[in-house]
């Protein structure tokens, strides 16, 4: 049986020449979605989060050094029609890896959607 499932991954995006985090957010989301529109303009892209070592809580995952930001994308699509959720994930790795090459991305959650009867 085919399900569907929403699919998480995580873009680590490199932006040179920035000033501040929230410009270095702003752009990395800005330039994922000039790459993913308009074909996949399904996909959602947002700032990632990432979780403090010392007090456990969630905050923006962008590092800044020198000028240079490496930005945690959260891109988050819908795939139907997957075998497991194993195979949703592949599929969501191939179809945003070819739009984003060279931009490394790893599965951060697969979530079986709820079968909806018509």
């Amino acid at each position: 049986m085919l399900n569907n499932y929403r699919v998480t991954l995580e873009a680590a995006w490199l932006v040179k020449d920035i000033n501040t985090v929230d410009d270095a957010m702003g752009v990395a989301v800005a330039e994922a979605g000039k790459r993913l529109n308009p074909d996949l303009e399904y996909v959602e892209i947002d700032v990632g989060s990432t979780q403090c070592p010392a007090c456990n809580e969630p905050f923006d995952s962008v590092f800044m050094a020198a000028n240079t930001a490496l930005v945690g994308l959260a891109l988050e699509m819908k795939v139907f029609d997957a075998e497991n959720e194993e195979h949703a994930a592949r599929i969501a790795k191939s179809v945003i890896g070819k739009a984003l090459k060279n931009i490394p991305l790893n599965v951060v959650e697969v979530i079986e959607l709820e079968h909806v009867e018509e």
